[in-house]
């Protein structure tokens, strides 16, 4: 079945990422692969390198079924000492390479997979690229008991919490999605919501920003560096 224009876009920024890993994998390499319908096009193109590289590291439940239907080897990050590169998708990225992330629920793991990781190159296709974060709304992982005094100090801080009803993360937390909330300092916006008592984390990705961006665009693949 042919893929629409956007899925095509996602598609060629995954395999463009594979292209990009693919020299400098080895058989001690570990890959760090997110969650998103992005990284399943990464996922699907990954699986014919399989035998180029060790294993990966999921940043979801989802991710790691998919890839082991592939026959993709998955560890428990906490067996990895360094992963070569995380790959990952974006709700949004600015020119920075500072992201927002976590529309699919997986910001907790996919911020601890990204710190472990030497380089995270980030796919997207170019409706992502904002001049100023915070169109998307901004995902905030939190404790359950904590979730009502939490939103009232993400009010104080000038946005809307949303509470994403019947989703639980992976980590058994709830999520507040923060709307009408532009976020023109990423990093000092970062730094105030993770400083709440109660928040898990957000999905600023700001203090560990993407190192690549791969661009799905209708002239081709554009590669952005931070």
């Amino acid at each position: 079945m042919a893929l629409s224009a956007q899925d095509q876009l996602k598609s060629d920024a995954a395999a463009a990422a594979v292209s990009l890993i693919q020299a400098q994998l080895d058989h001690d390499s570990v890959v760090g692969v997110g969650t998103g319908s992005t990284v399943n096009f990464f996922i699907d193109a990954l699986a014919d390198k399989k035998g180029h590289f060790r294993a990966a590291v999921s940043s979801s439940e989802a991710s790691t079924e998919r890839m082991r239907a592939h026959g993709i080897t998955v560890l428990d990050l906490n067996d990895v000492n360094e992963i070569d590169y995380y790959i990952d998708g974006a709700d949004e990225s600015n020119e920075h390479l500072q992201l927002i992330k976590g529309g699919g629920a997986a910001l907790t793991r996919e911020k601890i997979v990204a710190a472990v990781a030497r380089e995270f190159i980030c796919i997207a296709d170019d409706s992502k690229l904002v001049k100023v974060l915070g169109d998307f709304p901004l995902p905030v992982e939190v404790i359950p008991m904590a979730r009502s005094y939490v939103a009232r100090k993400l009010v104080a801080l000038g946005g809307v919490p949303v509470y994403r009803e019947g989703v639980v993360t992976d980590n058994g937390n709830h999520i507040l999605d923060m709307q009408n909330f532009k976020i023109p300092n990423p990093i000092e916006t970062e730094r105030s919501i993770n400083n709440i008592t109660g928040v898990v984390t957000s999905g600023l990705f700001a203090m560990r920003p993407a190192n690549v961006l791969l661009l799905g665009t209708k002239n081709g693949v554009k590669t952005q560096r931070a």
